[in-house]
């Protein structure tokens, strides 16, 4: 509190009144961050070019001693700083770890392929929502019938970068559902999305989870620790859904008698084929994957 006698020209001159200001984060929530090829490793430089140098240089201007986050998608997240800022690319030289790779819970997404900018959204989706690996499927009724991997891999690398993940989604190319199914290991459960029925989507996604838990093994308060099994043989997952027109009766009846496959519903609404995929996911992590806590 500034005392009644003292003037304003003195708090002016003696910093009454004045709180001292917060020390800032480091690294700055701000930092550009993205993904590169090459290990990374406490103390070496690092040279961007390329698109990202242009991205750095550009449109985020960096100077030497900004902050920049990389990840390998190897070794985890980096904090660096910039050494020097050049016409055409960045030199950086990194400062230390920040979190090392992250776990994901084993969960395939298998989506139909759409038209071009739906399926990017899927594909930005999914690598948000925290899948382990996407396989683009070609079914009888899909509208596109081939997928620029290039550009597909670009999106998904995006979308990690602007979500904070650390671990890249494996991305597949596209693969017929005969094949799929054919391939399919007995050790993964098959979730499709169904239009005409099956166990309601929370409720299938749960009884997996309880299922994946009682094999877990118990901890020394008694208790199941079910994390590993869910990131393990035991808990693997997958999730199917159709184009835009659905799959038709043959696909159906044929994905129906497959073993590890598994009907569900996502309620009486007739939904996208982009729409379907992310919200079946974002029930998926909720009730099984690593939003449970």
């Amino acid at each position: 509190m500034i005392p009644d006698q003292v003037r304003d020209d003195e708090v002016l001159r003696f910093g009454y009144g004045k709180t001292m200001p917060a020390i800032p984060a480091w690294p700055p929530k701000s930092a550009p961050r993205l993904f590169v090829a090459d290990k990374l490793a406490q103390g070496a430089t690092v040279t961007i070019e390329g698109n990202q140098g242009h991205y750095l240089l550009r449109v985020m201007r960096v100077s030497a001693g900004d902050t920049v986050i990389l990840c390998d998608d190897m070794t985890g997240e980096w904090a660096t700083s910039v050494i020097e800022a050049g016409k055409r690319d960045v030199s950086l030289t990194i400062e230390r770890q920040l979190r090392p790779r992250e776990d994901v819970p084993d969960f395939t997404l298998c989506a139909a392929l759409l038209k071009k900018d739906r399926f990017d959204m899927v594909l930005e989706k999914a690598c948000e929502l925290g899948a382990a690996r996407i396989q683009p499927v070609l079914t009888r009724r899909c509208v596109a019938d081939r997928l620029n991997m290039e550009r597909a891999r670009a999106v998904v690398t995006e979308a990690a970068e602007q979500c904070a993940r650390t671990a890249l989604p494996e991305l597949a190319e596209p693969v017929k559902l005969e094949a799929l199914l054919r391939d399919w290991p007995d050790t993964r459960t098959l979730f499709f999305a169904d239009e005409s029925g099956g166990e309601a989507v929370s409720v299938a996604f749960a009884k997996w989870r309880e299922s994946v838990r009682r094999q877990g093994p118990e901890t020394s308060d008694g208790k199941i620790d079910d994390g590993p099994r869910l990131r393990g043989d035991s808990g693997k997952a997958a999730l199917l859904v159709g184009p835009e027109g659905g799959f038709d009766d043959a696909e159906r009846a044929l994905i129906r008698t497959h073993p590890q496959a598994r009907a569900i519903s996502l309620g009486p609404r007739i939904l996208r084929g982009e729409t379907a995929a992310i919200a079946a996911m974002a029930v998926w992590m909720a009730c099984a994957g690593d939003w449970t806590g």
